[in-house]
């Protein structure tokens, strides 16, 4: 678990080592595009990296952008989307309590995307026609989140907004960050590889005025004149603060990520007055699916009953099953469905196969009559094309009432499910850190993983909005600490 001190005064530091208009903390996507945008505003900007090279968790990523409105991929794909559009389908979804910086995104959208692909990140103008968890291919547009599930198809037009970058493989992230990373160099971005900030350091006022690192041995006093951006990342491997906050994760799930990603960021941010929010927010991810046929059997827990819509988004599933009595939950599939889920990781396990569904209650343990009465009405309504429970959407909708019948064990405390931390730091739309008054620290801001992130729960995560999400407010962060190097220029929430 990482020590984190401080403030520590500036009237205590005898040298300054290094100076810079803007100090960033982190160099995965949050921070290179801060840097980018703050050096490409005139501001003198020097980057932190605990690694020996750039990328961070973001380079270990699917490489997928949750974006909209309109995209050029959108577009070229006949699919019609618009701001408005998106904004209802996430305010739906995320029922933001400060609306602002989702509003902030989804108008400007569109314009991120453009400049991403300006920077040299590849896109291509093709849609993947399926429910997968990622792509091996290069194909780009593709549905990553509940858009088509119940109640939001009501409320917004379904729309694929996930822009999965054009590189082949698990870890299509790391195409982008070596695109960003490129563009740095060549804009003058300075970088400290190999450092760890210890305490952030503050005038006699509490305004930070720099960091203390520590880089092979030796601790270095690095001045910020303008402001310090923390993009620290999350704390997935935290093992303190994810009992903490999220006492729920079990010990089979795994943390995504990189092991820098220890909440050293948060923590910093902290020390100096900075408040945090949605600590408990966690996306867990063990998708049954592909092949996506298996989305039409049900999912049950130990009392024998459905609990969620099974199309929907795989962290909204694993959101549930965490809640779950005991975590157990079991996917029930019939004859005409039954495959073996694609995806190694999870290790979901067939429990067994059995000829009648009585048959398969007793087997698993379910209360008398439990799943053979779930399974009648199930059945009932899919023959009508109704699921009146869950209203789950009628392309996966079928009476699963041809034996013999399976089980697989997808239980939150048995399976393998890789999760990711949500909470942070509290931001406004600008990326500055608020106190505990609601207005912002000065000279403090906050992206990516170590900001709260705009979706507070699983529920509500799409994939591709942490890249998507830690680059635009990155940006934002970056262009607004470079306005006011300076100029004392007072911020707004």
């Amino acid at each position: 678990m990482p020590e984190i001190a401080g403030p520590i005064r500036a009237r205590d530091v005898s040298f300054w080592n290094v100076e810079s208009d803007i100090l960033i903390i982190g160099y995965g996507i949050a921070g290179a595009c801060a840097a980018l945008e703050a050096r490409r505003a005139g501001a003198d900007v020097l980057v932190i990296e605990r690694a020996s090279g750039g990328g961070g968790a973001s380079a270990i990523s699917c490489g997928i952008f949750y974006l909209g409105g309109g995209t050029p991929v959108q577009t070229a794909c006949g699919f019609v989307d618009s701001s408005d559009n998106m904004y209802r389908y996430l305010d739906a979804s995320i029922e933001p309590a400060n609306p602002d910086p989702l509003r902030a995104f989804c108008e400007g959208s569109v314009e991120h995307f453009n400049w991403l692909e300006a920077q040299g990140i590849p896109f291509e103008r093709t849609a993947h026609d399926g429910k997968v968890m990622f792509l091996m291919s290069t194909e780009c547009l593709l549905s990553t989140g509940n858009e088509s599930v119940w109640p939001f198809r009501e409320i917004a037009n379904p729309v694929p907004r996930g822009h999965a970058v054009a590189a082949e493989g698990e870890s299509a992230g790391s195409a982008a960050m070596a695109a960003l990373i490129a563009q740095c160099e060549a804009a003058g971005v300075r970088t400290l590889y190999d450092g760890r900030v210890t305490e952030l350091i503050a005038d006699e006022a509490g305004k930070v005025v720099g960091a203390r690192v520590r880089q092979a041995g030796t601790t270095l006093h690095i001045r910020a004149k303008g402001a310090v951006i923390i993009a620290a990342g999350g704390f997935s491997f935290n093992q303190q603060m994810v009992r903490d906050h999220i006492p729920l994760i079990s010990d089979t799930a795994e943390p995504f990520g990189i092991p820098y990603n220890d909440g050293s960021g948060i923590l910093l941010g902290q020390s100096v007055g900075g408040t945090v929010e949605a600590m408990h927010g966690v996306v867990g991810t063990a998708s049954f699916y592909p092949p996506a046929q298996l989305i039409k059997g049900i999912l049950v827990n130990v009392r024998g009953e459905r609990f969620v819509a099974e199309d929907s988004y795989h962290g909204r599933t694993a959101a549930h099953i965490m809640t779950q009595p005991d975590q157990i939950a079991y996917l029930i599939v019939d004859a005409e469905i039954f495959a073996y889920p694609e995806l190694e990781f999870p290790r979901h396990r067939l429990v067994d196969g059995w000829e009648t569904v009585a048959e398969m209650e007793s087997g698993l343990g379910l209360p008398s009559g439990s799943l053979q009465h779930t399974l009648a009405d199930y059945n009932a309504g899919a023959a009508r094309g109704n699921d009146e429970r869950f209203h789950k959407h009628g392309e996966w909708l079928k009476p699963l009432n041809v034996g013999p019948y399976a089980a697989f064990d997808v239980s939150f405390n048995r399976s393998t499910y890789l999760y990711l931390t949500l909470g942070g730091l509290r931001t406004n739309r600008h990326g500055e850190v608020l106190d505990e008054s609601g207005g912002p620290l000065g000279r403090v801001y906050a992206v990516g993983g170590s900001a709260a992130h705009l979706p507070d729960s699983g529920m509500s995560y799409a994939s591709g909005l942490s890249l998507a999400t830690g680059s635009f407010f990155g940006r934002q962060a970056g262009r607004h600490a470079a306005a006011s190097v300076g100029r004392g220029v007072e911020s707004e929430n």
